[in-house]
């Protein structure tokens, strides 16, 4: 166990687990109240729950009440949070804000099980024929969906708005992220995950994830100041092929195997714990190789589509999704500061003006991609670019590498942030929007084409 920083040597070990065990038990309180609170708002305003978890984080975060603080974020812990914990374990509120940040990670771990739970939940009720069927369409919306808007992005930044080169490519390359989390979310709420478009957004998010990899191995080795070399990046995506062709093997033909396990288990939960078994597996499998372990948790979910206990396997995961799939997103709203959107500041300014451009050329770039494909079969063509929209939590990594590796300005910085928020809120809503006018009608299940 490694040394006590000084500030909490003064403590005995119980009045810190005390701390500890208040702070992490509290967090989660503040996220389940605040986020069921809200959800429960947005489904009486027929609108997608998950925008009610983003607000819900909002309001608890650093653009709000400063409840739930993560550590890289420019805000401090409410002082009346700190204060209670500090009265009720006896310690200082400085050593409250230290135990606070140690702690957070295991917050993160949680939020992250709930992302891979949620995308192990779409690969399981993607319907594995459809998702090959749709594949070519796929592939063309994921290549559109990244081309356009990085070619958009670092063109308009370096010729428009003279931003250096190596800044304007790393926006441009935020551009290209789709959040396969949040489209998962919402179509699976709108009844829309099983449908040709959902399908269709699905496989190019999936495909999205793997050129992102891709574009962001690049950014980072030209960041990093190393010599550009075309070997890992050839690599990398082949391994990325391997890994999507062996899933897909899989698929048709280890849910045998699997169900002959689970046949054989008698012990309580055996159905939630061989399908966690296999998400860890995959998951591992993919990082190992260089991939997004959520690559390998939709692979997972694929695996066991066909397998006979595929709805008691959906009955196992579908709670864990609703806990921890809602710390997900809430962690993804507390991480937003709203305050760079106060026009009245003279240093948001610029930064506004050049959010606003990559606002609208990421929203264009993605739309555009969902006029991209042939198919012989109608489809809503703005659902699926809509679906391709939201940037979320993959937005927001790109941010914080670009932070990390500082060659960021302000105002850029703040105009990706505003560009992440600004999708990530408008997918939702604007899909609800263009649903329901079909889904409410008689003959929902036929799809209106569009031109």
């Amino acid at each position: 166990m490694p040394p006590l920083p000084p500030l909490l040597m003064e403590f005995s070990s119980h009045q810190l687990e005390t701390a500890e065990t208040l702070i992490q038990v509290g967090r989660f309180l503040v996220i389940f109240i605040a986020a069921r609170a809200i959800a429960e708002l947005m489904v009486r305003l027929q609108l997608p729950t998950i925008l009610g978890e983003l607000v819900a984080g909002v309001l608890i975060g650093v653009s709000g009440l400063h409840l739930i603080v993560p550590p890289g974020a420019q805000a401090e812990l409410s002082a009346a949070a700190s204060g209670l914990v500090a009265t009720l374990s006896d310690i200082t509120p400085e050593a409250v804000r230290h135990v606070y940040d140690e702690t957070f990670p295991s917050l993160q771990t949680v939020s992250q099980l709930g992302l891979f739970a949620l995308l192990f939940l779409t690969g399981l009720e993607s319907e594995l024929d459809e998702l090959v069927a749709v594949g070519v369409q796929a592939g063309t919306v994921a290549v559109t969906g990244v081309v356009l808007p990085f070619a958009l992005g670092t063109a308009g930044l370096y010729y428009l708005f003279h931003v250096p080169l190596i800044p304007a490519v790393f926006a441009g390359a935020a551009m290209t992220a789709t959040s396969i989390g949040i489209t998962a979310s919402v179509f699976g709420e709108l009844k829309w995950l099983k449908r040709s478009e959902g399908q269709i957004v699905i496989g190019a998010a999936v495909l999205d994830d793997i050129l992102g990899i891709v574009i962001l191995a690049v950014v980072v080795a030209v960041v990093g100041g190393g010599a550009f070399s075309v070997g890992p990046v050839v690599k990398l995506c082949l391994a990325a092929v391997a890994f999507v062709a062996v899933a897909l093997f899989l698929s048709r033909t280890a849910a045998p195997a699997f169900d002959w396990v689970v046949d054989r288990l008698k012990a309580p939960g055996d159905v939630a714990v061989a399908s966690f078994v296999v998400l860890t597996l995959c998951c591992f499998a993919a990082q190992a190789i260089g991939l997004e372990a959520a690559l390998g948790a939709f692979a997972a979910g694929l695996i066991l589509s066909a397998s006979k206990h595929t709805h008691d396997i959906d009955a196992a995961v579908k709670p864990l999704v609703a806990l921890f799939a809602t710390v997900f997103f809430v962690l993804i709203g507390t991480g937003m500061d709203l305050s760079v959107l106060n026009p009245f500041d003279p240093a948001n300014r610029e930064g506004l003006i050049v959010a606003a451009f990559l606002l609208v050329a990421s929203i264009i770039g993605k739309i555009a991609a969902g006029w991209s494909y042939v198919s012989k079969e109608p489809t809503n063509r703005l659902v699926v670019g809509l679906g391709m929209m939201p940037r979320g939590e993959v937005g927001l990594i790109f941010l914080g590498l670009g932070r990390q590796a500082g060659i960021l300005s302000p105002s850029l910085e703040a105009a990706i942030l505003l560009m992440v928020i600004g999708t990530t809120f408008l997918a939702p809503i604007l899909l609800r929007l263009v649903i329901p006018s079909e889904a409410g009608t008689p003959g929902a299940e036929a799809v209106q084409p569009s031109a």
